[in-house]
């Protein structure tokens, strides 16, 4: 499942890749992962336009276009990925495409197609990057009431970025039952986990995705934890199946 170490490999992707490339027509037929536009309605905004630069915020994405052009948003949802440069998806996988001049492509490649495609994006609604946010600002953001400390890191309105895997991943390493209160966290132990959040982010990044943490292994039933050995424990937390080692993550 698609979450901010995806999306940032996708985005650099794009960098490399589909950049300073003119777009000679765009595929949007698809009207939901393209809603609300119509069709023909992203293709008539781009058509003619060179992707420019990328960007993103937690698990969101966007593109700027040349010459004053439209802002592209693109999300992977839960399944997606960005295909550049590949003969289209045997399956029909490929939500939304783009054409280059120079005949080479860039997809949204999503099986499970609840990925999106959308002008101007709207971004307000997302907390800061957890890459990026700032100490004072994870403090103020996470550390306060009696939601489960896992619920606050998975609030996209909060910070953006982390998934179920990643919270369950930074939540071991940090040793933090994912069921304790956020509010109940002292600012050392936020400064701690904060760290422990970015050192998470820059390694699943470098590794290629969410699941390459060191606790993924465990995350089943009667899974063991890799550090102790103690059988893990699984249980509903802020509505997601969560999994932690009871005898570190006190």
């Amino acid at each position: 499942m698609p979450e901010l170490p995806e999306a940032e490999r996708a985005r650099q992707a794009i960098e490399r890749r589909a950049l300073r490339r003119t777009i000679a027509s765009v595929d949007d037929r698809d009207t939901y992962v393209c809603r609300p536009h119509a069709p023909g309605e992203i293709d008539r905004a781009l058509r003619g336009r060179r992707l420019v630069e990328a960007h993103r915020r937690g698990k969101s994405m966007w593109v700027e276009t040349g010459d004053g052009g439209p802002v592209l948003g693109l999300h992977l949802g839960m399944a997606g990925a960005i295909a550049i440069d590949q003969e289209p998806s045997p399956q029909g996988w490929d939500r939304f495409a783009i054409e280059f001049e120079d005949g080479g492509r860039l997809a949204l490649r999503d099986k499970r197609r609840l990925g999106r495609a959308v002008l101007e994006p709207p971004l307000d609604r997302l907390g800061p990057d957890a890459g990026e946010i700032s100490r004072a600002a994870f403090r103020e953001r996470v550390g306060f009431g009696r939601a489960p400390i896992k619920a606050r890191l998975m609030d996209q309105g909060v910070i953006a970025g982390i998934g179920n895997l990643l919270a369950d991943e930074i939540l071991w390493q940090a040793r933090i039952d994912p069921r304790r209160p956020a509010g109940a966290l002292p600012e050392d132990e936020l400064d701690a986990l904060r760290r422990t959040v970015r050192a998470t982010l820059r390694r699943t990044i470098r590794r290629g995705g969410a699941h390459t943490g060191d606790f993924q292994p465990a995350r089943e039933r009667h899974g063991i934890c890799p550090r102790c050995g103690a059988e893990v424990q699984r249980a509903k937390v802020g509505g997601r199946t969560t999994y932690w080692c009871p005898d570190e993550q006190t």
